[in-house]
Order: structure tokens, then sequence, then C-alpha cells
């Protein structure tokens, strides 16, 4: 719980690095625990399929190359799918098409860091003697709420050309 405290301060200073943009556009600030937690939520489930891989020695070097390509796969073709449905709904909802457009590159490129860190993560720790059952985890969800808020964040500071 520590380490994840700590983590959190690190997901919070990337936020703090655009408050002048979620000043302009209250919004974002709506939206940001969307790109956040279904991040969160897809770098878990990949999370957990390697570590019971792992486990099961169903995963080693012999197709770890095949099983990477595989969920980097299935993350980008799930933040497409929810980048259309989130875009589409924040575009309604705030009335800007262009909130939506935003919001759905940011969990494109989101779903694809969840992806990969619910992956790389386990693989390295396991590497490393470390348990990726136990400490896989918080490192996955600083991964997804850094890039996540990052992207979306980073973003809309630049499509909007807030200061």
């Amino acid at each position: 719980l520590l380490v994840n405290l700590l983590t959190a301060f690190l997901a919070a200073s990337v936020i703090g690095l655009f408050d002048r943009t979620i000043e302009h556009i209250v919004a974002l600030a709506v939206l940001m625990p969307i790109v956040a937690g279904m991040g969160g939520n897809a770098g878990s489930q990949t999370m957990t399929v390697t570590v019971r891989a792992l486990a099961t020695r169903d995963l080693d070097i012999y197709n770890a190359a095949r099983i990477i390509r595989r969920e980097l796969g299935v993350g980008f073709i799930n933040g497409v799918v929810f980048a259309a449905l989130i875009g589409m709904v924040a575009g309604f909802w705030f009335r800007d098409p262009n909130l939506g457009g935003i919001i759905a590159a940011a969990m494109i490129i989101n779903m694809f860091a969840a992806a990969l860190a619910g992956i790389l993560i386990p693989l390295v720790l396991d590497r490393f003697k470390v348990d990726p059952a136990v400490a896989s985890a918080v490192f996955v969800t600083t991964v997804t709420d850094c890039v996540g808020f990052f992207a979306f964040l980073g973003l809309a500071t630049w499509w909007f050309r807030v200061p």
C-alpha cells in the first residue's frame, strides 16, 4: 500500500502538469476517471492472464513473443472499440465532437499501453524472481494512470491550444 501511495503521487503529478488545461476545459476532469479506469481494468485483465500463464507454465521464453503480439493486438482492438463508444458518448454529452475525438484517441493509446504493461511487467518481475502475482498490480495501475492522464490531457492541451 505504501508503494501504491507513492505511485499515486506520480499520477497526481502528471495531472498537475495540466492544471491550466483542466481550468479551461472542466469537462476533462469529469472524463479523466473513464480513461484511467478503463486502462486500469484492461491492464489488470492482461496482467491476470499473464500471471496465470506463468503459474501454469503456459508462457515461457519460446512463446513469449507470440503472446506479447497477441495481447498488443487485443489491446489495440479493445482501444478502438471502446474509443468509438466513449468518443460518441463524450461528444454528445458535452456537445463537442473535438472532446469526443480526444478521449477516443487517448483511449486507444491507454488500452495499448495497458496491454503492454499487463504482459511485460509480470514477465520482468518473474525474470527477476519477484512474484508477479503479488507485485504487478501497483505497477500496471501506475502505468495506465500516468499514460492515460498524459495522453488525454496532453492531447487536449495540444488540440485546444491551451497556453
